[in-house]
């Protein structure tokens, strides 16, 4: 019984070895300050890779329903906009400036924008047109979803879904449950423990993108204006901030409230081209 017994615990202590052997950070602080240790287990380009062939799949499926790049107009506000921010993106990552970058808009009702790893970009219509968005507020979310990039927040959700599912397994066997007790506490933690990385990697998001949009040129005083429009647009419709994977828009508000003072010398540092 004592074999039987140190082996899964020889394996545990393994496994905490190698996370914590795998916890880094991916970027410099900046001026806001991000600069928090990340779970990485596994590499950014495999992660990269399944990027590029996602967004080149979704691209080809709005193509084929004409509905990638139908407003050249628009499309050439939201590369604008990407385009002064992407060189900013070298105060956080020194290699972000060489990616792939690719910026396309899909034609949506969609309140909805995403930048996958590796600097692939969409923008949903809807976003622009239903809330209205100047371009110091597009900035604001186009900076925002930028962030997660540079940050490899989708890097990071893999190798704690990872790290999480191997505990919980070993766990089970320690303890001698089955597969069932073992597939609830997996439940458990998509449920709760996850949402609170998320709800993580979303305000280091609004801290770096509002830092990105700054240095480019754009006013950061349009995070305020953005999220009260957001607030209007999620009115009865958000779930409870305590389940949800984003902040609440409030308290958005109140971080971005709280960085100006921060980002403000920035954006008056910027020479922004007219």
């Amino acid at each position: 019984m004592s074999t039987l017994r140190i082996i899964p615990a020889a394996i545990l202590c393994a496994s905490a070895l190698a996370i914590l052997a795998a916890c880094s950070t991916t970027t410099s602080g900046g001026a806001v300050g991000t600069d928090r240790k990340q779970l990485l287990l596994v590499s950014s380009q495999q992660l990269d890779q399944m990027a590029a062939q996602s967004y080149a799949k979704l691209k080809a499926e709005a193509a084929a329903q004409g509905t990638l790049n139908q407003d050249a107009a628009l499309l050439q506000r939201v590369r604008t906009i990407a385009g002064r921010l992407e060189p900013q993106t070298r105060v956080f990552r020194p290699d972000a400036p060489g990616w792939q970058w690719e910026v396309n808009v899909i034609a949506s009702d969609q309140i909805n924008a995403f930048c996958m790893p590796g600097g692939k970009i969409m923008v949903y219509s809807g976003l622009v047109r239903r809330l209205n968005l100047s371009d110091d507020e597009l900035a604001v979310v186009i900076g925002h979803e930028i962030s997660h990039a540079l940050r490899e927040h989708s890097r990071e959700q893999v190798s704690q879904a990872m790290a999480a599912h191997a505990a919980i397994d070993i766990g089970a066997a320690l303890l001698g449950l089955g597969e069932g007790s073992s597939a609830v506490a997996n439940t458990g933690y998509q449920a709760l423990i996850a949402t609170r990385f998320s709800r993580t990697d979303e305000n280091e998001a609004d801290r770096m993108g509002l830092e990105l949009m700054a240095r480019a040129g754009y006013d950061p005083r349009a995070g305020v204006t953005l999220w009260r429009k957001m607030m209007t647009a999620n009115s009865g419709g958000a779930p409870a901030p305590f389940l949800s994977s984003h902040p609440t828009d409030a308290s958005r508000v109140q971080t971005i409230e709280s960085l100006l003072p921060v980002v403000m010398p920035l954006y008056a540092a910027a020479a922004r081209p007219r």
